[in-house]
């Protein structure tokens, strides 16, 4: 990562590249995250290969047993992925960020963000409960959580409106004084004790849960969601997003990705870079 910014620089933005061995906070003891994340990886090779083939099925409900394939996912286990709950502590001078995905295209400039009144909230955060596209913006608590466990339905609301990660405003001086990353934490090790049967393996389950109260909705055209996993996204209104998002399995740089929206990613890949050859991206 380093070398490639070094011989593609973004000018005039300031890329800071870091990798996790360089915060020396982040230990087991300082980083109670860190505990659940060697329990999913203990969980993933517990399932790996002829463990999951050998389950006995007729003891096994198909949600746990959806959940135990999914633990096998790299995706779900990665510290990366739980990092993003730290970062008061990871930039302790800032009291501001704006959080982008990895899979995020910017179509315009962001800059107005910072200018958004949070109102005391937390997380500037565009709600997925409401919108044109019925698949992609219908998403309250109940499509993410497992309302028959008792710890669920006795402490969360099956229609209170989710909210997306990928594209966030984060007041730091005001998370500073809330909870929030005791309280992810320990549900993340209540979802370990249940056997992964209170949500699917990911963080925007816990987030939901411990940004509570913390969420300030901004307007849908910040953020579009669902590039990777709905064919029939529309383009118009793609283009009028300031940021794209390709969330889900279709992701533009692969065969499977959505030809009509791969364009919108691959009209910024630089094809005569030899590192960009040699991936054999898709071109649109």
């Amino acid at each position: 990562m380093h070398s490639w910014f070094a011989l593609n620089p973004a000018s005039p933005a300031i890329v800071e590249v870091k990798g996790v061995h360089q915060f020396d906070w982040l230990t087991r003891e300082n980083v109670p995250v860190l505990e659940a994340v060697e329990n999913h990886y203990a969980i993933r090779n517990y399932y790996h290969g002829n463990h999951i083939a050998g389950t006995n099925l007729s003891e096994t409900t198909p949600r746990t047993f959806a959940s135990k394939l999914q633990a096998r996912s790299p995706k779900y286990i990665s510290l990366l992925n739980h990092l993003r709950i730290y970062l008061p502590e990871l930039f302790p001078n800032l009291d501001k960020v704006v959080f982008l995905d990895d899979d995020i295209v910017i179509q315009r400039d962001l800059s107005p963000l910072w200018d958004i009144d949070l109102e005391g909230k937390v997380n500037g955060a565009v709600e997925t409960c409401k919108g044109e596209d019925e698949w992609v913006m219908s998403k309250r608590f109940r499509n993410y959580f497992n309302f028959s466990h008792p710890l669920v339905s006795k402490n969360l609301n099956p229609d209170e409106c989710a909210w997306a990660y990928g594209m966030n405003i984060f007041d730091l001086r005001a998370w500073r004084k809330t909870n929030i990353r005791d309280t992810y934490h320990s549900w993340v090790k209540e979802n370990l004790k249940s056997n992964l049967t209170m949500w699917k393996l990911g963080t925007l389950p816990p987030a939901l849960i411990a940004f509570k109260g913390h969420v300030h909705p901004i307007d849908p055209s910040w953020h579009m969601l669902g590039l990777g996993y709905q064919n029939k996204t529309s383009i118009e209104n793609v283009k009028n997003a300031a940021v794209i998002h390709y969330n889900g399995q279709s992701k533009p740089w692969l065969q499977i990705g959505f030809e009509h929206l791969r364009p919108f990613w691959t009209k910024y890949v630089n094809y005569s870079n030899d590192f960009i050859r040699n991936c054999h991206i898709l071109e649109s």
